[in-house]
Parts: structure tokens; C-alpha cells; sequence
């Protein structure tokens, strides 16, 4: 059996860890640009709340393209990294949306349908940008 040590020097879980560190940060920003928005102009209506959660996730996205690249694989954002990583958040937002409207469609509310959201796509998005990050 392995010392905690030695798997808390493992490579790999030190990046997987980076990363949760990185998604927490993204996520809260996500969220609370999503919560201010749909709180703050009285959104219940499902478009406004797709934009409003469209929003959140641009701004996020900007945030964690960079902290993604330099803190969690400690790399440089290049034109391939950067399409790259588009591309894979690009897949990340349809899915994202496809969850959010299914949670809303089977009647959860607009303030909890965003974390069951998270908690379906996160393990997805985190093979999708290591993939882009150490293969590109």
C-alpha cells in the first residue's frame, strides 16, 4: 500500500486537484454572475435565464482559460491551446445548456438547476481540457 506521501506527489492527482481548485473558483464565478443577473432583474422566464446563464459562463470562461493554463497545467495559452480550449468549452456549453433546460423542463428551480448542471459536466469538461492541455 502506497505512503500518503507518495500519492500526494503523484503528478497526475497534483493536476486533478490544480484543476478542482480552478473549477471551484469558475464555478462560483459562473454562478454568481448567473444569480446576480436572474436575482437582480426578477428573471423566471427560460430564455432570459439561458441568456443570464450564457453570460456567467463567458465571463467565467475568460477567467479560467488562463488559470487553467498557467496554474492548473503549467503551460502557455497558445493558438492551439486557445482554439483548442474553445472548442472543448464550446462542447461543455451545449451541455451545460442541454442539462440546465432539462432541469428546468422537469420543474427544478432556476437557483438549484445550475449546481446539478455542474455536477453532471465537471468530470466531462476535466477530460475534454486535458486533453487540450497535454496533447496540443
Amino acid at each position: 500500500m502506497q505512503k500518503i506521501t507518495d500519492i500526494l506527489h503523484n503528478p497526475k492527482l497534483r493536476e486533478f486537484i490544480r484543476f478542482c481548485i480552478i473549477g471551484v473558483a469558475a464555478t462560483l464565478i459562473h454562478y454568481g454572475v448567473y444569480y446576480a443577473i436572474i436575482k437582480g432583474a426578477h428573471i423566471e422566464r427560460e430564455l432570459w435565464v439561458n441568456v443570464a446563464y450564457t453570460i456567467g459562463f463567458a465571463i467565467s470562461w475568460c477567467c479560467n482559460l488562463w488559470l487553467t493554463a498557467h496554474f492548473t497545467f503549467k503551460t502557455t495559452v497558445n493558438v492551439k491551446r486557445g482554439v483548442g480550449f474553445a472548442v472543448s468549452h464550446g462542447i461543455n456549453y451545449l451541455l451545460h445548456l442541454g442539462f440546465l433546460n432539462l432541469f428546468l423542463w422537469m420543474g427544478i428551480s432556476a437557483t438549484i438547476s445550475p449546481w446539478l448542471v455542474f455536477c453532471c459536466v465537471i468530470p466531462i469538461n476535466f477530460i475534454l481540457v486535458r486533453t487540450v492541455f497535454k496533447k496540443l
